[in-house]
């Protein structure tokens, strides 16, 4: 029922395993499976129950759900159920034959033979595309009756305001399902299942799946919600702290804070960090392995000591077993200070570039956004203060991605005018020059940009062989840039 602040008015609910919620409102999945045909636009508080099924887990389930299944023991028995998400129903689709079973298994949480299962017990499935809405606050429902649908004793208001996944992803999810189509892209669908088995120990598996999910349109477009990003923004913050400026926080707990973040920073931004350097009296601050070695020291507060080119050449000495390791690493002093000059010349003289936080800060904004070439950066880690080299290569990288941004626009421009399914090469170029473009280009750097656009972990192109066997190119997604 919709009242008339467009709220709505819940008094069924909808049970389903714990590990199936999970997955539904982490945007996994948007079906379950029925008992019955359900019309669209009935809604439900989703309550956990038992999985009553005469399959194990392990085979009703896809690994790398259960591998990745955040849900808590909780007593199924009392009629008292805790609701974290509510929703609706946006259609029933019926499957009535084995045939597609395969790619269904792919698009939902079950395995091959637990889909075989339901269809064997009830001659058809029941596919329910469900739009789900996390509930903000959760509440606590009491059910009058057990069963798949069930009668709350008291019915609850709930809202739109906060969906799992957008209007646009959804409908690609839900179209994809009603289609039953393999997928284009077996490779990267295996891939993103290895990776959510490691996801949970390994953050950068998480990032990288993330992305593959929303690709492949099984997630939101947005890699993270702002929540999740609200680091990024205490990046200086961090690093101008000191005694003074933290009232109960010792320098040397500051300082902490900012070495932390700044291995957080180089994380994110695809650095492999070396956990056995971290800093502390003697210690040396950052040790970076891959994609190249990079050495660091943080100083955190207001001034960057004269003895700090001295300490990171002494410590990255004696610290690293390969002293041609050391002398070859990319090296680093990340500070908010204002370095002496005898400083400056200590850095310039040994290689070691000085960056301020908020440079950094400008970096991972940046890398969220558009991804960076690490190479390109150490290029522009000068010996002495290096804040201008960076700022360079930031603006130079955002130059890039206005460019490619530019030419995804214009794929899809074309397309919406032509009413064409894709476009070649030739296409793109004639009207390339004719379209106010940021730079010119000519039709090999084109070619370059549309491949580099059009790759499955780049996304934003799609590309195909036309039938004189030359490569053709439509939309996929927007390339942001702001």
């Amino acid at each position: 029922m919709i009242l008339q602040d467009n709220s709505v008015l819940i008094s069924t609910a909808l049970s389903l395993p714990s590990i199936e919620i999970n997955a539904l409102i982490e945007g996994r999945t948007i079906v379950c499976s029925s008992k019955m045909f359900i019309k669209a636009g009935r809604t439900f508080a989703l309550c956990p129950s038992e999985v009553d099924v005469n399959l194990s887990i392990k085979d009703w389930y896809h690994s790398s759900l259960i591998a990745s299944d955040k849900s808590v023991s909780i007593d199924l028995s009392t009629p008292k159920k805790t609701v974290h998400a509510w929703a609706e129903c946006e259609s029933c689709q019926i499957i009535d034959n084995t045939a597609s079973l395969s790619t269904l298994s792919k698009m939902t949480v079950w395995t091959v033979e637990a889909l075989k299962a339901l269809l064997s017990q009830q001659q058809r499935i029941f596919l329910v595309h469900l739009r789900v809405y996390k509930l903000q606050p959760i509440v606590e429902v009491l059910l009058k009756q057990k069963g798949q649908f069930a009668i709350m004793q008291n019915p609850i208001s709930v809202t739109r305001i906060s969906p799992v996944l957008d209007e646009k992803t959804f409908a690609q999810c839900k179209q994809k399902i009603l289609e039953l189509k393999p997928s284009p892209y077996p490779e990267l669908e295996n891939l993103q299942e290895e990776l959510s088995k490691m996801g949970h120990s390994y953050p950068s598996a998480k990032e990288l799946e993330d992305d593959i999910k929303s690709f492949l349109g099984f997630a939101d477009s947005h890699k993270k919600i702002n929540s999740e990003l609200a680091w990024i923004g205490t990046i200086t913050d961090l690093g101008n702290r000191s005694k003074e400026q933290d009232t109960g926080k010792s320098s040397y707990q500051a300082g902490t804070d900012f070495e932390n973040i700044v291995r957080d920073s180089l994380i994110f931004l695809g650095f492999t960090v070396d956990e056995s350097h971290k800093g502390g009296a003697g210690g040396l601050d950052l040790f970076c392995s891959k994609p190249y070695s990079l050495v660091g020291e943080c100083k955190a507060g207001r001034k960057i000591p004269n003895d700090t080119a001295v300490q990171l050449l002494n410590l990255g000495t004696i610290r690293l077993e390969d002293k041609e390791t050391f002398n070859k690493s990319a090296k680093v002093i990340i500070g908010p200070g204002e370095p002496t000059e005898q400083l400056k010349e200590a850095a310039k003289k040994h290689g070691m570039a000085i960056i301020n936080p908020s440079t950094l800060e400008k970096l991972v904004k940046l890398h969220h956004d558009y991804p960076i070439d690490l190479f390109k950066l150490k290029a522009c880690l000068v010996g002495g203060q290096a804040d201008d080299e960076v700022e360079k290569f930031i603006e130079r990288s955002i130059q890039a991605a206005k460019l490619r941004s530019h030419v995804v626009q214009l794929v899809k421009r074309l397309l919406d005018n032509s009413h064409y399914d894709d476009v070649d090469l030739d296409q793109l170029h004639a009207v390339y020059g004719f379209d106010n473009p940021p730079q010119s280009l000519n039709r090999e750097e084109l070619s370059e940009i549309l491949v580099e656009l059009s790759s499955p972990l780049t996304g934003y192109l799609g590309r195909r062989k036309g039938n004189d066997g030359r490569d053709r190119f439509y939309y996929l997604r927007d390339l942001p840039v702001e």
